[in-house]
């Protein structure tokens, strides 16, 4: 029998260590939301003569139009890609014919968006709105499921706690891309978000249900032997479902579908991973630690001899 809840704390202590350096990274830079949580232009350029500026010479060309707040990114199809604050349709045409001018090549339009501040903040409120339905119709899945067996809602609790370290885990690692590479919180961010709830969130009951049927099968033993015996039994499951099918499927994208689609195939990779990780490793040993009751003996190796009722 593996043991993986006699290392609970280990998992804990890992975990922490994974989310705390992109919470500082957070707290020191911000969250980099891109111009639909923020509010914004973006314009994807592509000129005739194919050789690019270096992002500089654009920035210092929009400085002269009085844009100051301009980011600039090169794409891997021999695009840029130009992120300011709000633009006008008059200074839109500005930026474009100086570009043509400066440059004295042909100017495409491949992408342009313009979204303001107001309904940047309605996107941001509805995302967090969206996240929070989420999160309370888990909990009222949950409890309904699981009523006939004692302490029902702890097992909701302990999903959404899960959950949320599913979440911070998600939005650390977007931290840090968005100051080392330049990764950006849009819509797709808030769509894999989603994503990795809902598939998080089913791996969580698997692991769940399959403790509720041991519970009437084995009397005998301590709730953490049953809960460890369970996991071992979805174990495979679990792997096999999550990791050996959509992991594959999402790093074939990653690799190989383009600029485009990369930043999204990575963050919802990285997020169904931890999602199977806390489904095994973080809810099923909090849910132990609750019903242990183990802050009368905080982080002492103690073995508690609670019986299942």
């Amino acid at each position: 029998m593996i043991d993986i809840l006699g290392k609970r704390y280990f998992w804990f202590a890992l975990s922490f260590l994974v989310i705390v350096p992109g919470l500082v990274v957070m707290a020191i830079w911000g969250l980099p939301l891109a111009i639909d949580f923020t509010g914004g232009a973006l314009l994807e350029i592509e000129m005739a003569s194919g050789i690019l500026p270096q992002p500089a010479e654009i920035v210092a060309l929009l400085t002269e139009l009085e844009i100051h707040d301009s980011i600039i990114q090169t794409t891997a199809r021999n695009s840029m890609i130009i992120r300011t604050s709000p633009l006008d349709e008059v200074l839109h045409a500005k930026v474009l014919a100086a570009l043509e001018d400066t440059f004295h090549t042909e100017i495409t339009v491949l992408r342009y968006d313009n979204i303001g501040p107001t309904i940047g903040r309605e996107v941001a409120g509805r995302a967090g709105l969206a996240v929070g339905a989420a999160a309370l119709g888990v909990v009222a899945f949950i409890a309904l499921a699981f009523r006939k067996i004692p302490n029902s809602f702890r097992y909701g609790i302990c999903a959404i706690i899960a959950l949320a370290h599913d979440i911070l885990v998600v939005v650390s690692i977007s931290a840090v891309g968005g100051k080392f590479w330049g990764w950006q919180v849009d819509a797709l961010f808030l769509t894999a978000l989603l994503t990795v709830i809902g598939f998080s969130v089913q791996d969580k009951i698997v692991v769940f249900d399959r403790i509720r049927e041991n519970s009437a099968l084995y009397k005998k033993i301590t709730f953490e032997q049953l809960a460890n015996h369970s996991i071992v039994q979805t174990l495979q499951r679990s792997i096999n479902t999550q990791l050996m099918t959509a992991e594959f499927l999402l790093l074939a994208l990653a690799i190989f579908g383009g600029v485009t689609l990369r930043e999204f195939s990575i963050i919802l990779l990285i997020g169904l991973f931890c999602g199977t990780y806390s489904s095994i490793f973080i809810a099923a040993p909090i849910l132990v630690v609750w019903e242990n009751k183990e802050w009368r003996y905080w982080f002492s190796r103690k073995k508690s001899q609670v019986k299942i009722q």
